[in-house]
């Protein structure tokens, strides 16, 4: 491999130079908005020199021109996904699910009931939202349709076929499991699977947040955007969170993460509950 190991910290198998690490921070902050704090450096260097070895290219600037001259390319494709976090598990955060269906209680059953959730991860956010619903309306088909994006089509793949290892759910009440799962057998033992009905309620397709390409979607009764923000700089929060309240519903929730704090938009939303926010104004903006 070309390259001089660096003395710290450990041994590199690639030059991994300050120049590099500050082009990466700017690469994947002007292609998704994410801000790379500078001490992150070890983790994007252990993430991307796998992209190296898979390029067969010998060095950073050499990986990173590349990228460059790619356009919107599947190395685009690879570069996000190596570089974005998905830490998920079901019903995380479970104070929101609650007031979810108490608040999709009070709506107007007329049309679909539509809930959007910014990053899906690997499927266990939209389908805990699908449960939830379900077992409030005591039924695997309610009036609901779910939008589940993410940036990331790796862990896309994964939420759309809906099969987890068992240890995943080991910590949901037994009449979940037995209610909306499926265990594997055979070859598939230890293995279990949203089932078929909950499944459909479900539509998953990759977005990039910082695009314009999902501003054609239709107004949304409840946004879950949780742990999505912190990714971002407060600029970037502000622009994204204008184009997403531009599409919740006049009486819509807005759901964050237990770490993100809307307040600075105070113009946009109010704070409802914990980390859960409702517009400031039930009037839609044109941006």
């Amino acid at each position: 491999m070309a390259g001089e190991a660096a003395a710290e910290p450990g041994r590199r198998d690639f030059q991994f130079r300050p120049r590099d690490f500050k082009r990466v921070q700017s690469l994947i902050y002007a292609h998704a908005g994410i801000s790379i704090a500078d001490t992150k450096e070890e983790m994007v260097y252990s993430r991307l020199s796998r992209r190296l070895r898979a390029t067969e290219l010998p060095t950073f600037e050499d990986y990173l021109s590349y990228l460059e001259t790619e356009g919107n390319g599947d190395e685009w494709e690879h570069f996000t996904n190596a570089l974005t976090t998905n830490l998920t598990s079901f019903f995380r955060e479970s104070h929101h699910f609650p007031m979810l269906v108490q608040h999709l209680a009070g709506l107007s059953r007329e049309r679909p009931l539509r809930i959007w959730t910014c990053a899906a991860s690997t499927g266990e956010e939209p389908y805990s939202i699908a449960m939830a619903v379900a077992e409030a309306f005591e039924t695997l088909s309610p009036p609901v349709q779910i939008l589940a994006t993410d940036i990331d089509t790796k862990v896309l793949a994964t939420a759309a076929a809906g099969v987890y290892d068992a240890k995943r759910v080991a910590d949901l009440p037994t009449g979940h499991v037995r209610r909306f799962f499926q265990r594997g057998s055979g070859g598939n033992a230890g293995q279990v699977r949203i089932k078929p009905e909950l499944a459909a309620l479900v539509r998953f397709r990759p977005l990039n947040l910082l695009t314009s390409e999902w501003r054609t979607l239709k107004p949304f009764d409840a946004i879950f955007c949780r742990n999505v923000m912190i990714y971002f700089d407060k600029p970037t929060q502000y622009t994204v969170l204008r184009k997403l309240t531009d599409l919740m519903e006049p009486d819509a929730l807005f759901f964050a993460g237990h770490s993100e704090s809307l307040l600075f938009a105070s113009d946009l939303v109010r704070l409802r509950s914990h980390t859960v926010y409702e517009r400031a104004s039930a009037d839609r903006r044109t941006a």
